[in-house]
């Protein structure tokens, strides 16, 4: 008898963290405060309609089983626990969609006496028991569920209730129906990480993966380029490290190009070393649920068609937060987004209560926080654009996705990173590459005219950051205007000289210092505490808003104080409609950690201002022009030989060539 194919196993958390539990168990110990007409309910979900679930705030109680390692749990004495939780609930609708199961097993092992019951849900929410089983003593029961009621999305999951002191779950894994399970050798996969002065983090990551030899045991090696100054192999723990992957581990120094250029050398050498089918890219300060690893792979394996498999982000730092879990581009605008809600509690409401969660939600790309590319898709569309940092992942699956391939984001494989709350990045050096990369994306996928709203979009961003007093901003978003307008071919060779160039205007802007000594100013000013439900204007208000907000940037001299102390300090919770009444503000940047400095400057004002109107009219009027000369460069930018050239790489070789023969050598001018 075969060895049964694992697609998802039942895992716990270590208990050196215990902050995550309810991602991975749920007593089912919960109070329904019931608000104006809302319906009562036992907190399993066991209403028939989600109507009835939707108004309720649920406060859970703090009830934790007693774990046994990373794979056994006991309840205790008359005690009931849901594995319905995000980490151990299996998201049957996926396998349905993008699989070839038409099912799947679910094997349940334990000790003493107790009671397994099945549940499954619709894309609605509405939960259904499907079977049950009572159990004495230790042994195995399995469960064959099928595939047949999951089109438009749903979940299973099992409970279990003790009846005896002893009952104890010892290991559980939902498996693939050995009538499903595929005949050939298993793929395998390369993870490829891009750090940068991030040693700590990344070595930290490194040991986590060590930790599970299940993921080992799927995983070819382990590329990590490093692209800083502070190098991973000089740290005190690296050998430690490299020696718990057995021999997986190959560190490789290049000088710093990006994300864009990190993620391309590690799909690059991956390729060339020929004993890869995926590259799954990993952020380097990420923690990752290792049992996500394999999961992602299980689900590639048994896709119908290659298929790019991204997780989903929880908040580093708010960890029981899911902050991103299904994105896609608004093709108007061309702006990424959340399609399903975000900043979702699972403290507040767990997944059998939250109906949105039952729903399948199809993605137009998936963060290279983590994200599993088959090779084959790699060698037909190509690598990373050359963008240095920001839109090279949705790019990549935009144009996966004209080539017949397909992006999804699967529940129950997620790392946690730090989320985009506690970040300003369009504020600072960033904004640059947040500007260029999205215009040169949407020269290259979108769908509309003169690319739909974008132009306006651009220009209504360059206004509120001029009135924010954001110099700093509107100037490197106009260097990205002229950076796109001159054309593809300066893309390549701008990744490494870039930066550099935008970090050396900075001193011309005194808003783009972070200050954190708050006595520089002598005495701090006090704290302007705007509420969050500020009106914001709209409508006629919005015209007579700005009409006399640009009289006033633009005309009237900022007080002779401005520039010696600022006049108020404003949280990073104030709306920025409430900033351009003011002359000198200090901001509290988005972590927390410093505040930034802002100074009317009615010259600056009017000249950003004016560059802004006539590049943006300048742009839209050569928009056609400019997205047929990028969509007949696209192969020339992301080709293999392009990205060879660019780090500075011996040539690419045929896959089927030993790989001990084949990685590219960096020449020279790529070590730093």
């Amino acid at each position: 008898m075969s060895t049964p194919i694992v697609l998802q196993k039942v895992i716990f958390p270590s208990s050196s963290d215990p902050d995550v539990a309810p991602l991975y168990v749920d007593p089912d110990e919960w109070t329904q405060i019931v608000t104006p007409g809302a319906v009562t309910g036992r907190g399993r979900g066991a209403a028939s309609d989600e109507s009835t679930l939707q108004p309720l705030r649920l406060t859970h109680h703090n009830v934790t089983p007693m774990l046994d390692g990373r794979r056994g749990l006991k309840p205790g004495l008359d005690k009931r626990v849901s594995l319905g939780t995000y980490f151990n609930a299996f998201p049957a609708s996926y396998w349905r969609r993008w699989t070839k199961l038409t099912g799947v097993r679910l094997s349940i092992s334990t000790t003493g006496p107790g009671d397994i019951i099945v549940y499954r849900s619709n894309a609605r929410g509405v939960i259904q028991v499907v079977d049950s089983a009572h159990v004495e003593e230790a042994g195995t029961v399995d469960f064959d569920l099928g595939f047949d009621y999951f089109i438009d999305g749903g979940w299973y999951w099992f409970d279990l209730v003790s009846r005896g002191e002893d009952f104890a779950l010892t290991s559980a894994e939902w498996q693939a129906p050995p009538s499903d399970e595929p005949v050939g050798p298993e793929r395998t996969l390369t993870i490829a990480i891009t750090t940068l002065n991030r040693t700590a983090y990344c070595l930290e990551l490194l040991a986590t993966i060590a930790t599970d030899a299940d993921v080992l045991a799927g995983l070819d090696q382990i590329l990590v380029v490093d692209q800083g100054t502070d190098k991973i192999r000089e740290h005190a723990r690296y050998a430690e490290v490299d020696a718990a992957l057995g021999g997986r581990l190959r560190v490789i120094d290049q000088v710093n190009a990006g994300g864009s250029g990190g993620f391309s050398r590690g799909m690059l050498e991956t390729v060339a070393a020929g004993t890869s089918d995926y590259v799954m890219l990993l952020d380097d300060d990420v923690v990752v649920e290792p049992e996500s690893i394999r999961r992602a792979l299980a689900f590639a394996r048994l896709c119908t068609d290659p298929t790019i498999v991204g997780g989903h982000m929880f908040d580093m730092f708010d960890k029981t937060k899911l902050h991103a879990f299904a994105e896609s581009i608004d093709t108007w605008n061309f702006m990424w987004g959340p399609i399903t809600p975000s900043r979702h509690d699972f403290t507040a409401m767990n997944l059998r209560q939250t109906t949105w969660l039952h729903q399948r939600n199809d993605v137009a790309y998936n963060g290279w926080w983590m994200s599993l590319i088959p090779i084959e898709i790699i060698r037909e569309v190509g690598l990373s654009l050359p963008v240095f940092i920001k839109w090279d992942d949705a790019e990549f699956s935009l144009r996966a996705s004209e080539h017949g391939y397909s992006t999804v984001s699967l529940p129950g494989a997620a790392v946690w990173h730090v989320s985009w709350v506690d970040k300003d990045d369009s504020r600072d050096w960033q904004a640059f590459y947040h500007a260029r990369n999205r215009l040169v994306a949407a020269l290259l996928h979108s769908p509309h005219a003169k690319g739909g709203r974008l132009t306006i979009s651009n220009l209504a961003s360059d206004v509120r950051h001029l009135l924010t007093m954001d110099y700093y901003t509107v100037k490197l978003r106009q260097l990205a205007y002229e950076s796109v307008m001159a054309g593809p071919d300066a893309l390549h060779g701008e990744l490494t000289t870039r930066l550099p160039a935008i970090r050396a205007l900075a001193g011309d802007y005194p808003e783009s210092a972070l200050i954190k000594d708050l006595g520089r100013f002598g005495r701090f000013p006090m704290t302007n505490l705007v509420g969050s439900d500020e009106p914001r204007p709209s409508g006629r208000q919005l015209y007579s808003f700005l009409i006399k907000s640009f009289v006033r940037h633009g005309l009237k001299k900022p007080h002779p104080q401005a520039s010696v102390r600022p006049d108020t300090h404003l949280p990073r919770t104030a709306p920025w409609w409430t900033v351009p009444s003011m002359d000198s503000v200090v901001i509290t940047n988005a972590e927390g950690s410093g505040v930034t400095w802002h100074i009317r400057d009615r010259g600056m004002f009017r000249s950003l201002l004016w560059s802004s109107l006539t590049q943006n009219l300048r742009f839209r009027r050569r928009w056609s022009t400019l997205s047929e000369t990028y969509r007949s460069r696209e192969h020339d930018l992301t080709s293999l030989e392009s990205w060879t050239s660019t780090l500075g790489l011996g040539p690419v070789v045929p896959a089927s060539v030993p790989a001990a023969d084949t990685a590219p050598v960096p020449a020279e001018s790529t070590r730093e």
